[in-house]
């Protein structure tokens, strides 16, 4: 039944996002906040609840392995799986604000959690624990605040690139109802997704981390994923790039600062072999950008990425 509850677990949490996203969308239409607003909050802070639900729950319930194995995870999952998938599907050309920005930003943010967790060590205090404590939380709060501020210059410089065409205005009671709906689906598929991987665990005596890192990272990319594919199916590359690239940024430095304010997050040394990998996949983006006449991540190149993808989950594995 655990296990049925994992799988069902992931459909709920993902379709509880859809749902709340939908609704708190439409209000918002309703009450003539700008796309460029709805985009930036709502719709971007939507993709990334079902890391963030699981995260908080994992957390609360002194899984920090299962927590950051799942942030981790699903950043290497958005640039080498994601992208990758993307760009077999349809070369996908970089703008010019995503390699010399949000890249960079990304990579910063991810050297930030690395410094923050791995702070003791620097300062020589060996038989001290390593963690995620309240004030890290706050500083990747703080850093995230300023990414936010970027990302609204940007969008009203391009705010065709953020206008949001589907938005459908519901009845306010309908509006309602899907936020209350999502709010539940959050919460039971959230539990269900954590408790699931426990067992699953438990019972074949593997790791939190390792689960963190592969099942239920990629569950929590799913939205991720879907609206990339969808966008380079569409030749919509922009939003393809963007999102994967905006959503690694909004893991490190929303999520992960956010659970540890709630709660400060043990953290492994084996764990920064995992940032390490964060750090990898995205030099390997800029190496894509770099090499070649044109900004562009080709199908060859996208081949690569899903390769290396495999590789690395095959080394989890017997880690694991």
């Amino acid at each position: 039944m655990e296990y049925i509850l994992f799988v069902v677990g992931f459909v709920v949490l993902i379709k509880g996002a859809d749902l709340l996203v939908e609704g708190a969308t439409s209000i918002g239409k309703r009450y003539k906040i700008s796309d460029i607003v709805i985009g930036l909050t709502i719709v971007s802070f939507g993709t990334s609840l079902p890391e963030l639900v699981v995260n908080l729950v994992a957390s609360f319930g002194g899984s920090s392995q299962l927590a950051l194995g799942n942030i981790f995870g699903s950043n290497v999952a958005n640039i080498l799986l994601i992208l990758g998938i993307s760009a077999i599907i349809c070369p996908l050309p970089i703008t010019r604000n995503t390699y010399f920005s949000e890249i960079p930003f990304s990579l910063v943010a991810t050297l930030l959690v690395g410094f923050l967790a791995n702070a003791n060590l620097f300062q020589g205090e060996l038989t001290s624990s390593l963690d995620l404590s309240r004030f890290d939380g706050f500083v990747l709060l703080f850093f995230f605040s300023l990414f936010l501020g970027y990302v609204y210059i940007v969008s009203k410089q391009k705010s065709s690139v953020h206008e949001l065409e589907v938005i459908v205005k519901l009845p306010m009671r309908k509006s309602i109802l899907y936020i209350l709906i999502g709010m539940v689906g959050l919460y039971f598929g959230g539990n269900w997704v954590v408790t699931g991987a426990i067992t699953l665990a438990t019972q074949f005596g593997l790791s939190e981390s390792l689960v963190g890192l592969t099942i239920v990272a990629i569950g929590t990319s799913l939205p991720e994923l879907v609206t990339s594919i969808v966008a380079a199916l569409k030749k919509n590359t922009d939003i393809a790039v963007g999102n994967a690239i905006g959503s690694n940024i909004f893991n490190l430095l929303w999520i992960l600062g956010l659970s540890a304010v709630i709660k400060p997050l043990d953290f492994d040394v084996i764990n920064n072999m995992d940032i390490l990998m964060v750090i990898a996949s995205s030099t390997l983006l800029i190496l894509a950008v770099v090499i070649g006449k044109k900004p562009i991540i080709t199908r060859w190149e996208g081949g690569y990425f899903v390769i290396a993808y495999i590789v690395y989950m095959v080394y989890l594995i017997n880690r694991g």
